[in-house]
C-alpha cells in the first residue's frame, strides 16, 4: 500500500490536488478523537444510525474479511472520503495502519502533552495523559531561561517510548520508560534502566529496539556515562541487554541522536558546527567505531534514518536550510532538497517516504518527499564537499496545534480508532 503525504497544506510545487488541500476547514485544532455513532460534516457532529452504519457491509455480497483484502490495497484517503464503513475499517486494528506524526508539545507555560496529527482526516488528536512520575520531567528550568531541557522520545517497534528527562532539581526523571502503543492506544511502564536513571544520554532506534548509550545519573558516574544497552519494546516481560561499553563519557554532556543505519549505529555528541566527536557502535560485530571524517564533518543539525528508504541517514543543515542524505561509499552528504523554510530546524523525523522537519521554533513541520530522487550534480561548499540536487523536492507544510510548540517528532503507525 503506497504511503499517503503526511500533510496537506503545499508549500512548494502544488499538486493537482492542491485546491481541496488548501481547505481550510481540514485543519482543525488539537482535538480527541470524536465519540462513538457520531460522524462530522463540515465541522458539525451529526448523529448517525447505529443499525445502517454496523449492519451495512464494506462490500455488497461479499463477507466483511473478504472486503477487507480487496481494499486493502486502496489509499487511505480514498477509504475515508468514501462512506462510513470503509473510514472506519480505516481505523479498525485489524486494517494495515498508515504513517502519522507523533509529537512532544510544549504550551506558553512550558507544560508538555503529546499529539498525534492524522493525515488522512487532516487534524491533530491529543493522546491519552502519560503516567509521569513525581516528580515529573520538565522542560525548562526557571533558573535556565534559555535553555531547554530534553525530553528525550524514541520511535520503536511501532511504539512511542519516553527514555530520559530531567526534574527541576535537574536530576533523572524517568527511572522507567514509559511507553505508548497506538494500537491499544494506552501508556504502559517499561522495565527499569540499567545501573541507573539518567539524563543527558544518546537514544534512537536500533532494528526496532530502543538503544541508549551515556548520559549522567544523580551525579556523575563514569560507568553510567559508559554504559549502553537495548530493550525491544513490543515483548513486554522482555528486559534490557548491555551492549558494549563506550571508549568513553563524553555522550553525557547533553541530550544526543543516535541514528541506525547499515546495522551500525552512528551518534555524535553535539549539534552544530562546534567541535565535536563522533562514534559508531557496528550492532553485528558488537564493537565501536570512530566515525568516518566526511560523516562527522556535515553533522550539523537534527538527523534521522528511515527503513523504508534503504537505510538512509536523512539530515538537515541549520544554517543553510539543506536537507541532506548521507553515501556511505563515497563518504558524502548528497543534497536533495534546499529551502528557506529548513532554516533553524530544530527536530526530525522520516519515515513512510517523507522527511518531516521541525521548523520556525517549532510551529510547523515541513515535510519533504524524498520517495523520488532527482539528478544529482556535486558542488563545494566552504571546506566540505556535498552534492546537490539540480531539481527542487516537493514539500509541504504542517502547522503545530494553536498555542503550542513541537519540541519532538516522530513518525508511527495511526492510532486505532474504532469509533471513527
Amino acid at each position: 500500500m503506497a504511503a499517503p503525504a503526511l500533510a496537506k497544506r503545499p508549500c512548494d510545487h502544488p499538486s493537482s490536488s492542491s485546491s481541496s488541500c488548501r481547505d481550510p476547514k481540514r485543519h482543525r485544532p488539537i482535538t480527541a478523537p470524536a465519540p462513538p455513532m457520531m460522524e462530522k460534516h463540515d465541522g458539525v457532529a451529526a448523529e448517525a444510525a447505529p443499525s445502517q452504519s454496523q449492519s451495512q457491509p464494506l462490500l455488497p455480497g461479499l463477507p466483511d474479511h473478504l472486503a477487507q483484502l480487496c481494499l486493502a490495497p486502496l489509499p487511505p484517503r480514498l477509504l475515508h472520503a468514501v462512506c462510513r464503513p470503509w473510514r472506519r475499517l480505516l481505523y479498525a486494528p485489524s486494517f494495515p495502519p498508515f504513517p502519522a506524526l507523533y509529537a512532544l508539545l510544549q504550551d506558553a507555560a512550558h507544560a508538555s502533552s503529546f499529539a498525534a496529527y492524522d493525515p488522512i482526516a487532516a487534524r491533530w488528536d491529543a493522546l491519552p495523559a502519560p503516567p509521569m512520575p513525581s516528580p515529573p520531567p520538565t522542560l525548562c528550568h526557571p533558573s535556565f531561561l534559555s535553555r531547554r531541557l530534553p525530553l528525550q522520545c524514541v520511535a520503536a517497534a511501532g511504539r512511542l517510548v519516553l527514555v530520559a528527562g530531567s526534574t527541576h532539581s535537574l536530576r533523572p526523571a524517568l527511572p522507567r520508560p514509559l511507553v505508548f502503543d497506538p494500537a491499544t492506544p494506552r501508556w504502559h511502564l517499561g522495565p527499569r534502566v540499567p545501573l541507573a536513571p539518567r539524563r543527558w544520554c544518546a537514544a534512537g532506534p536500533a532494528r526496532g529496539r530502543v538503544f541508549v548509550a551515556g548520559g549522567v545519573g544523580a551525579g556523575y558516574d563514569l560507568a553510567v556515562a559508559r554504559s549502553a544497552a537495548s530493550w525491544d519494546p513490543s515483548a513486554s516481560s522482555a528486559a534490557w541487554e548491555a551492549a558494549p561499553p563506550l571508549r568513553d563519557g563524553r555522550f553525557s554532556r547533553d541530550a544526543a541522536e543516535a541514528v541506525c543505519s547499515r546495522g551500525k549505529v552512528c551518534m555524535v555528541s553535539l549539534r552544530g558546527r562546534g567541535a565535536k566527536e563522533g562514534a559508531i557502535l557496528d550492532l553485528d560485530g558488537e564493537r565501536w567505531e570512530d566515525m568516518p571524517p566526511g560523516m562527522l564533518a556535515g553533522w550539523n543539525g537534527p538527523a534521522a534514518a528511515s527503513p523504508d528508504a534503504g537505510d538512509a541517514i536523512f539530515l538537515v543543515d541549520e544554517e543553510y536550510g539543506a536537507l541532506n542524505a548521507y553515501d556511505w561509499e563515497t563518504d558524502r552528504w548528497r543534497t536533495l532538497a534546499e529551502a528557506e523554510p529548513l532554516k533553524g530546524a530544530s527536530e526530525m523525523a522520516a519515515g513512510g517516504g517523507r522527511v518531516c522537519v521541525v521548523a520556525d521554533c517549532g510551529k510547523k513541520v515541513v515535510v519533504v518527499d524524498v520517495t523520488t530522487t532527482p539528478k544529482a550534480s556535486t558542488t563545494t561548499r566552504r571546506n566540505s564537499t556535498l552534492t546537490s540536487t539540480s531539481t527542487a523536492a516537493r514539500m509541504w507544510e504542517v502547522e503545530a496545534p494553536e498555542g503550542r510548540r513541537i519540541v519532538s517528532l516522530h513518525v508511527l503507525p495511526r492510532m486505532t480508532r474504532p469509533d471513527q
